[in-house]
């Protein structure tokens, strides 16, 4: 079903300062209306079900304050062999990933969830990156820098932290928290309107 321009509005279900840049970035109009949910993972929870879940509920539940919106939400996670790596509590817990990320791959996994008058559209991204091999001062500086603490897996690659990543394979905005492609695909099969968009 396709919404004509001007009767539904976008709503991001997310207070992350990265997530709204990153959809600004497409010229898309929309208002932040965070959600504020459980996110404790169900015991034996695989990462892909754990963050589809979150991404659902918190659309579901931003949908109910606005009723005939589209509501977009995302969570983002960092995986590394069966372990969720969350946001650090401190600077120690921010070494301790930095060491057990250091010269491996990892997965950074996010669930995208849209869901407004249409029904509900969702999907995860993954996408792997590679650290360097990171010595025991670098760690520490970066960890020093305070920018890994409400980052899952504690770094930004859009930061300072750019400097531990090797490679990246797949989406780059889904290490930033929002895979733009993908996100823009729900929007469309979703019949949300686009700026390039024909009235």
């Amino acid at each position: 079903m396709h919404i004509p321009v001007g009767q539904t509005r976008l709503v991001l279900a997310s207070a992350s300062p990265r997530r709204r840049e990153l959809l600004g970035q497409l010229g898309l109009s929309f208002v932040v209306s965070a959600a504020d949910i459980d996110e404790t993972p169900q015991p034996g929870e695989p990462a892909t079900a754990y963050v589809l879940r979150l991404a659902r509920e918190k659309a579901r539940v931003v949908a109910t304050r606005n009723p005939g919106a589209w509501v977009l939400a995302a969570d983002t996670t960092v995986v590394r062999g069966d372990e969720l790596l969350g946001k650090p509590r401190d600077e120690a817990e921010v070494r301790e990933m930095m060491g057990r990320l250091s010269g491996r791959t990892h997965e950074v996994q996010t669930g995208v969830a849209l869901a407004g008058p249409g029904g509900e559209h969702s999907t995860v991204v993954r996408t792997r990156v590679t650290f360097r091999s990171l010595s025991v001062g670098e760690i520490a500086w970066y960890a020093g820098t305070g920018e890994s603490l409400d980052k899952a897996g504690g770094y930004a690659i859009q930061g300072k932290g750019g400097f531990l990543v090797e490679k990246i394979e797949g989406s780059p905005t889904n290490v930033i928290g929002l895979p733009l492609g993908e996100t823009l695909e729900l929007l469309a099969r979703a019949g949300v309107p686009l700026p390039w968009s024909a009235p």
